[in-house]
């Protein structure tokens, strides 16, 4: 299920030469992953980590393919897939999108950890969530 929030460049976001800094993209997608975290998976950040669940990054892969200017209004899509080798991770696949052509593109990798140190895992709340997702492409890892 590809899920979506619409956002507009932030005049501050823009940088000497007209367009978005490059820094600010993985900001937009956090922001709508945050949200489909929440929304769809049901995991609260702030309740979680007073509960001594962290949910982490663990790393990400991004593309730059055209550039945002200020005002632009555009669309970040997420979705989520399953570890192909069934480890404890999540993988979100993400695009800005702007008037239908992909601006950047990433897949973001997280998992969960104990606040107090300890093994990843995600926790079974999640766990179901992602059963029956579809599994990442290595070659997209």
């Amino acid at each position: 299920m590809e899920y979506t929030k619409e956002y507009v460049a932030k005049e501050e976001h823009i940088d000497v030469q007209d367009i978005m800094d490059g820094l600010y993209y993985p900001f937009y997608m956090e922001y709508c992953r945050h949200d489909y975290i929440r929304e769809i998976l049901g995991f609260d950040f702030e309740e979680q980590a007073r509960n001594g669940v962290h949910m982490v990054l663990s790393g990400y892969k991004i593309q730059f393919l055209r550039s945002l200017k200020k005002g632009d209004r555009f669309t970040v899509t997420c979705t989520l897939f399953a570890d192909p080798s069934g480890g404890p991770r999540l993988h979100f696949k993400q695009s800005i999108i702007l008037n239908g052509k992909v601006m950047t593109k990433a897949v973001f990798t997280g998992t969960c950890v104990p606040a107090t140190g300890g093994r990843p895992y995600l926790p079974p709340s999640v766990t179901e969530k992602v059963t029956g997702a579809p599994v990442l492409d290595s070659a997209d890892a």
